[in-house]
């Protein structure tokens, strides 16, 4: 159906739509985490995912916050963007070959996760604040700051060891 399966007559409606799509990304995320960190072969890479997997889960909590101040249950609008950028991260976790290559690929697949998280976090909070709702904001600003985070801390990842161990494989 996608993000805009229902008119849009009003901000608010975008906003709602927007806020839907990325709690349906989080929970999709959630999903895919732990067979990330299962098929990693790097005890650095593997924790790195299930260290995010507990911020996404407080992630999604935070999202609630946000329905809740709207005065709405949550509710999840299917992202077919990160349905996609899940499907094109299985094809790394279900990869056979050298280890070291697949965690490279692994962290490539996250961060093109991290970067959609990134643009839709910052554009809830570009929204929320449009609309007044400055508690809303702040929380998009915590979260939109740990995925900075988390894209910082696979890139050190990739750089420190395992981009170089993937490229000295056969």
């Amino acid at each position: 159906m996608g993000l805009f399966h229902e008119t849009l007559d009003s901000f608010d409606d975008l906003f709602s739509h927007q806020l839907q799509d990325v709690y349906d990304a989080e929970h999709q995320i959630m999903e895919a985490l732990p067979l990330m960190a299962g098929a990693a072969s790097s005890s650095d890479l593997k924790n790195a995912f299930n260290v995010h997997l507990m911020e996404t889960r407080e992630q999604a909590k935070r999202l609630e916050q946000v329905f809740k101040l709207l005065g709405t249950e949550p509710k999840r609008v299917t992202c077919p963007a990160m349905k996609g950028l899940i499907k094109e991260g299985n094809e790394a976790v279900t990869a056979t070959g050298d280890p070291k290559v697949k965690d490279a690929a692994l962290i490539a697949s996250a961060q093109r996760v991290e970067h959609y998280e990134i643009a839709a976090y910052g554009t809830l909070r570009a929204l929320a604040r449009q609309l007044g709702q400055d508690q809303a904001a702040a929380l998009f600003q915590k979260t939109l700051d740990e995925e900075g985070n988390t894209d910082k801390k696979l890139t050190r990842l990739a750089e420190s060891h395992i981009n170089q161990e993937a490229a000295a494989a056969h």
